[in-house]
């Protein structure tokens, strides 16, 4: 056997942590919810003359999910809706989850938790895979501000409601979308009580007007995060690439410089999920000692181009800072193919740093089961 065969057989039989991931669908469903499914950056449906498989996620999907489906590779569009609605969301979601070889999902239940598979089901559905929980900031801070005591008392009631909520679930973290809030442009000090608590009143007054809370503002965000901190809880933080609710020029990790700059938060460990900013991420894993890094959710939607961003995370980030993630929600083929396109990526380029000598075969295997699952196992405590 090839070193480049033999690495591959490394990345093909290494157990996955997806540390960061939400459910899959849970009941069955239209084309067009599929569809949209596959599209990041827009929130609206896609118009009718947009081809929806037509994108480096598309093919992807045709080349290694069709097999999945009992469908040729490339299996054309109409072709591949028809078996998947023919077995139902279920059974999709079924074949795609236990043929990821995820042996544990580290779970975000903090959007659209409705419409996903719980944790428990995901883990029921992909073979008896453990699952554990990523509680998320803003929806304890939106729960408690729409309660009957609004904001009364909210910097000392923040802080229990986050301690019940982590230990009702047994989370291993929390996670914050401040990015998809204010970005990261803004003062992330640890604000005194006091003026959180006004900023509470304000918010709740506003929110009274509203149908459903939603938190943007900054001074409760940064609140959050060192509330967070404070109880020992490893931090996940969205980075780059998202829906267009995100303003992509103000979510540069480097923002987080002085953020990260603080002892308390140096404490904890502090993961970013970071396309087209996996470089800035790599030089702050380097830089601080409690800075992991993922390029989850970008792998699927490069598609055939992934190769190069799993490259690129491996530049300059210790190989003990990168971790495996999928990012992956709604439509279970995402769940799948993270896994898939990685492990091929991996294969790819840590099979050819063998074959030019450039690593050992006994490295290889280290690395890739490190960053498979062995980071992850370490940075949460699993």
């Amino acid at each position: 056997m090839s070193a480049d065969e033999r690495v591959r057989d490394v990345a093909e039989r290494v157990e996955l942590v997806d540390h960061h991931v939400h459910g899959a669908f849970r009941a069955d469903g239209s084309r067009a919810r599929f569809e949209n499914g596959l599209n990041e950056a827009s929130t609206d449906p896609l118009p009718q003359w947009m081809a929806p498989l037509d994108s480096q996620l598309g093919f992807a999907v045709r080349r290694w999910c069709a097999p999945l489906l009992d469908l040729p590779t490339h299996a054309a569009p109409d072709d591949y809706w028809e078996r998947r609605n023919q077995l139902g969301e279920r059974e999709v979601s079924r074949r795609f989850l236990t043929a990821a070889g995820v042996r544990e999902w580290i779970v975000d239940t903090g959007f659209g938790s409705g419409d996903v598979l719980e944790p428990a089901e995901l883990s029921l559905l992909s073979g008896g895979a453990s699952s554990r929980e990523i509680v998320r900031l803003e929806s304890v801070a939106e729960e408690l501000v729409a309660g009957e005591s609004g904001a009364a008392d909210y910097p000392e009631r923040f802080r229990s409601a986050l301690a019940a909520r982590v230990t009702a679930t047994a989370a291993v973290g929390v996670k914050s979308v401040i990015a998809y809030r204010t970005g990261f442009d803004v003062d992330l000090s640890r604000p005194h009580d006091d003026a959180v608590q006004r900023a509470a009143e304000r918010w709740a007054d506003q929110q009274r007007a509203e149908a459903t809370p939603r938190l943007t503002d900054p001074t409760l965000l940064a609140f959050g995060l060192h509330a967070a901190i404070d109880q020992g809880r490893p931090l996940q933080l969205h980075v780059g690439f998202g829906d267009r609710d995100l303003d992509l020029h103000r979510v540069n990790p480097l923002f987080l410089l002085e953020f990260l700059r603080t002892p308390s938060v140096q404490r904890v460990p502090v993961f970013l999920h970071c396309y087209p900013f996996e470089r800035e991420a790599g030089y702050l894993a380097q830089a601080f000692a409690n800075v992991y890094l993922d390029v989850g959710l970008a792998v699927n939607y490069l598609g055939a181009a992934s190769t190069n961003l799993v490259a690129r995370s491996f530049e300059l980030a210790p190989f003990s800072k990168i971790l495996y993630s999928s990012d992956a929600w709604g439509p279970s083929e995402l769940h799948y193919l993270g896994a898939r396109l990685w492990r091929n990526a991996v294969a790819r380029i840590v099979g050819e740093w063998v074959a030019q000598d450039e690593w050992s075969l006994a490295d290889a295997t280290r690395i890739i089961e490190a960053v498979a699952s062995e980071n992850a196992r370490r940075a949460y405590a699993l």
